[in-house]
């Protein structure tokens, strides 16, 4: 896994867990600090309504404002919380701890509950409270007792309880619960996506420089990858272009000294074995066949020097700068042309299916030509005399060029190889080696305009080239 994922992964769990324990205790703290703040409103109630019993514990006028109370019909929005009832009651009891009033129904008059925490604390003079549930096992059904004394907090003469369902506070407390998780997800969220934009904004391009360092490693020559407008990457990729193209040049100007030497030899040796046997006595008709090797490796060494010159001009480019709207179908017919001759003295001829109408493509015109004259003169020396080349150009999802000949074919052990430069195989009619660079300047001119060449055996025998090209 790439080290920018691993760190990303990284930051991301560190986040998520300083949130996770965040939230846990913002959670945690929601119930028991909701019922504290009812604790304390209990309290003032509790003492505002142990002020109004006299030593006598009547419970007349309490009687009198629960019942009131109960009645009462009103909406009371607390945030988003709707109240429409009364939710406390309480119960007074004497001395003794026995209730003598219960504003809930009368339903805990006369029992004793002396022995209850808040009764006790209360009566001791301290602070009492305490929360007890109706239903053991339902957490829900807890109620608060809130205590306070009656007459002297020394010595009481009773004690007035208020009392409160928790689940009265309950919806405060989800509605809160929910508010912190929306609250702490969207700042999480927030936070991870930035920090995920600020990690693909500053590691893509260099993403994007790797794969393009990777690929003139495999040898192509990609055009610079858009890398946004980080001032520091694009620093890096203008120093990366230009250490490629000082290293291209090297290599360019090594290999193809050492090319060049090498397949010259052939034919500088070819004519200067020759020129060395003319000066000697000899039939005249070996004297002429003597002169046509002249001629023919001088040929093949100034075709090789303009393939050569041909293909040096593409390699050098990493785009097509001066692409242009063009026709296809004119290039073509100028490489038809420019190759009827050579056909013609070789007994080829050239059958051509161009369309009626144009074929536009942008590109650059001198090369694809080039290019189709390429594959043209191929076909021409690999095909028997009498025999036909043809040529279609056609338009479907792309524009796809072919051009197929009668000629043995390629063999089985060359097809890796036949794109390579200076590999070539031995032609048909004049039994010696082409240039080897024909094809390569094919496959460059191809890749220069986004498209590809394949060579694929013909029926029932000779080659397709098939030149495919965006439209």
């Amino acid at each position: 896994m790439r080290l920018t994922r691993l760190t990303l992964i990284a930051i991301a769990l560190v986040i998520g867990a300083g949130f996770y324990f965040l939230l846990r205790q913002q959670l945690e703290a929601v119930e028991p600090r909701t019922y504290q703040a009812t604790e304390e409103s209990m309290i003032d109630t509790a003492h505002l309504l142990a002020s109004m019993i006299g030593q006598d514990l009547d419970p007349g006028p309490l009687a009198e404002a629960f019942d009131a109370a109960h009645t009462r019909a009103f909406e009371a929005r607390i945030f988003e919380h709707l109240k429409t009832d009364v939710g406390i009651d309480c119960y007074l009891t004497d001395a003794e701890g026995f209730v003598v009033f219960d504003s809930d129904r009368g339903r805990r008059v006369g029992e004793d509950l002396s022995t209850m925490r808040n009764i006790v604390l209360t009566l001791r003079g301290e602070y009492g409270a305490r929360s007890s549930r109706t239903n053991p096992e339902d957490p829900l059904t807890s109620i608060l007792h809130v205590s306070a004394p009656i007459g002297d907090p020394g010595q009481p003469s009773g004690v007035l309880t208020v009392t409160k369902p928790q689940a009265d506070v309950l919806p405060i407390v989800r509605r809160r619960r929910t508010e912190i998780w929306w609250g702490t997800g969207l700042i999480g969220g927030g936070i991870l996506c930035f920090v995920t934009a600020v990690f693909i904004w500053q590691y893509r391009p260099i993403s994007r420089l790797t794969d393009y360092a990777h690929a003139i490693e495999q040898g192509k020559r990609p055009p610079l990858p858009p890398l946004g407008a980080g001032r520091e990457v694009n620093t890096l990729a203008r120093a990366l272009e230009s250490m490629r193209e000082s290293l291209e040049g090297r290599k360019y100007a090594e290999r193809y000294v050492q090319n060049l030497t090498h397949e010259m030899k052939s034919p500088l040796a070819a004519i200067r074995g020759a020129a060395e046997l003319l000066d000697e006595d000899m039939p005249e008709e070996d004297r002429r066949r003597f002169m046509d090797n002249i001629r023919a490796e001088t040929l093949r060494a100034d075709r090789l020097l303009n393939r050569l010159l041909e293909l040096s001009a593409l390699e050098g480019r990493s785009g097509l700068e001066g692409a242009s709207d063009i026709d296809l179908r004119e290039v073509a017919a100028r490489a038809l042309d420019q190759a009827r001759p050579m056909a013609e003295l070789a007994g080829i001829e050239l059958d051509a299916d161009l369309p009626d109408h144009p074929v536009p493509l942008r590109g650059d015109a001198f090369i694809l030509r080039a290019a189709i004259t390429n594959l043209l003169e191929n076909a021409i020396d690999f095909s028997p005399g009498g025999e036909s080349v043809r040529i279609r150009l056609s338009v479907d999802e792309a524009v796809i060029l072919t051009v197929e000949d009668r000629g043995p074919g390629i063999p089985d052990y060359a097809r890796e190889k036949i794109f390579e430069r200076f590999f070539s195989l031995r032609q048909l009619k004049a039994g010696r080696k082409g240039t080897g660079l024909g094809l390569t300047l094919v496959k460059e001119a191809a890749e220069l305009h986004g498209g590809t060449i394949a060579l694929d055996p013909a029926e029932p025998t000779g080659t397709r080239a098939t030149l495919t090209l965006p439209g």
